[in-house]
């Protein structure tokens, strides 16, 4: 079995992002890893903070996107960066923790700023062996 794993995918103008997972919350949590690291080396934010998230969507697709754009509005609001996801997924509803920590310029070197996730290349998936993808592209 494959590990779990984020990756970045090509895009004209922004960034595409992949998550990818034994289970669907692990590809959200990865795809979650995969948009800290457009900004940053994730390995490099302190899981000194935890704050709680929650969604709710219609379908995976919306939810990846619910998910992500509330990753993205904490990052505003709070100046912070996030490193590590733990995701539960019960049906369509999310609930999840990230771990991170102010953001330090100095330290974090932020190559871009993430406006948002999008509709583009929307796709929650389970492949033929069934690990799961999570992608969109986001809006830097």
């Amino acid at each position: 079995m494959a590990h779990a794993r984020w990756e970045h995918f090509p895009h004209q103008a922004d960034i595409g992002i992949r998550g990818i997972g034994a289970t669907r919350a692990q590809a959200f949590e990865q795809a979650a890893v995969a948009m800290t690291a457009a900004i940053t080396d994730p390995e490099l934010v302190v899981p000194a903070r935890e704050i709680r998230i929650e969604c709710e969507a219609p379908d995976d697709e919306l939810l990846l996107v619910d998910w992500l754009n509330s990753l993205v509005y904490e990052m505003a609001i709070r100046q912070m960066l996030f490193g590590q996801f733990s995701v539960s997924l019960e049906g369509l509803h999310l609930h999840a923790k990230a771990k991170g920590e102010p953001l330090d310029a100095a330290r974090h070197h932020p190559a871009v700023e993430v406006k948002g996730a999008t509709f583009t290349e929307l796709e929650v998936k389970a492949d033929s062996q069934g690990l799961w993808h999570a992608q969109c592209v986001i809006d830097v």
